[in-house]
């Protein structure tokens, strides 16, 4: 937990139990929740204190206590104003239980350590009671972040967490953020691009990646809409017809946060605000970058990306593709080259696969590699 609780409000038994000389046989009984004549408040704060004790022993008691409290001790202590030090462990203990998570979320005193922790393990329901409260997202931009980036909460709670950073000025620290605030921004303007087919090598294996999930045999593929119509769940469509349904800000969501099969679909799309976040996923893995720096279905602003990201850049086969793909910018071509491999270069200066550019630099490098090193 984070901070200092002040004591001195505490019942004289509250505070006996929780002073530094208390003898360990009093706060073992406290940890367990033990705590005679005092109210069901006073019992669960300092069962949360102590699950902070340094004696290992005592803190684990109490965090057990507190993950089985009985309902009416909860209840009744959750009625009455809590110290935040306090909400902050029954928020770590219950996050999973959206009936208490509602009404910690009441309390004033509940700080943005407690709901940073909401936010990083809220479901569909928790994001959404989180989010409701506006001035508090405001001045914890850092849970409208957890949220964004939780997968469980839904689309429509995260394009309104965006739409409400942005008409407030807020710069939040997620990856593709000035991509969504755009979109939202309705700032986009279409460029043209040149239309991109769907049997192209990267769309095959997008399709070879979406396909490998397994179905359950208990789960129904199908669900009757709101005119008594049954249709196909939106999860059971086929990648390209569910990513043909979202807007921009939820593509670019699912471009930062989704699969695998999603990103190396979506870091192809004709916008270049979705290319982009995809290709800033903090979720891409090596493998798919060394697809993405090979292909040329993806835009120049992607293998930018790419080039520009050192962690990338350190496999030695995302080099060699960024170096032959003619999409690249010869800028990060030129920075590229020096490090490849006496053959490789030999193989560029005499290929017809890449720009004469390319082919020139390379011969350039084999003859600085040739010179006597003074």
């Amino acid at each position: 937990m984070t901070g200092t609780i002040d004591t001195r409000h505490l019942p004289p038994a509250a505070q006996k139990v929780l002073a530094p000389d208390a003898p360990l046989p009093m706060r073992q009984m406290a940890a367990r929740g033990i705590l005679p004549g005092a109210k069901p408040a006073d019992v669960v704060t300092v069962v949360a204190l102590l699950a902070e004790q340094p004696d290992e022993a005592v803190a684990n008691t109490a965090r057990q206590t507190l993950q089985k409290l009985p309902p009416q001790v909860l209840d009744a202590a959750l009625d009455h104003p809590l110290d935040g030090v306090v909400v902050e462990r029954l928020a770590s203990t219950f996050a999973d239980q959206a009936s208490v998570v509602e009404r910690l979320l009441r309390q004033a005193s509940i700080g943005q350590a407690a709901l940073e922790l909401l936010a990083e393990r809220a479901d569909e329901r928790v994001g959404e009671l989180i989010a409701t409260n506006e001035q508090r997202m405001l001045m914890f931009p850092s849970v409208i972040e957890k949220l964004y980036m939780n997968k469980r909460v839904r689309m429509s709670t995260a394009d309104r967490l965006i739409d409400l950073a942005v008409r407030n000025g807020l710069e939040l620290g997620i990856s593709a953020f000035k991509e969504a605030a755009a979109a939202i921004k309705n700032e986009l303007i279409a460029e043209p691009t040149e239309e991109r087919s769907f049997d192209d090598e990267l769309f095959a294996e997008a399709t070879a990646v979406a396909s490998s999930a397994t179905l359950s045999e208990q789960e129904d593929t199908h669900e009757v809409d709101d005119e008594g119509e049954e249709k196909l769940r939106d999860k059971f469509l086929p990648l390209h017809a569910r990513i043909a349904q979202m807007t921009i800000s939820q593509k670019i969501r699912s471009a930062t946060l989704g699969t695998s099969a999603e990103r190396l679909m979506l870091v192809r799309d004709s916008n270049r605000l979705v290319a982009s976040a995809a290709a800033k996923s903090p979720l891409m893995r090596e493998n798919e970058v060394v697809v993405l720096s090979a292909s040329r279905a993806v835009s120049d602003d992607v293998l930018r990306i790419i080039a520009s990201n050192r962690d990338f850049t350190r496999n030695y086969q995302v080099k060699l593709n960024l170096v032959t793909n003619p999409r690249t910018p010869f800028t990060f071509v030129a920075r590229l080259i020096p490090h490849l491999r006496e053959s490789e270069l030999r193989n560029l200066a005499k290929s017809k696969n890449v720009t004469g550019t390319v082919a020139t630099a390379a011969r350039q490098q084999l003859d600085r590699k040739k010179q006597p090193q003074g």
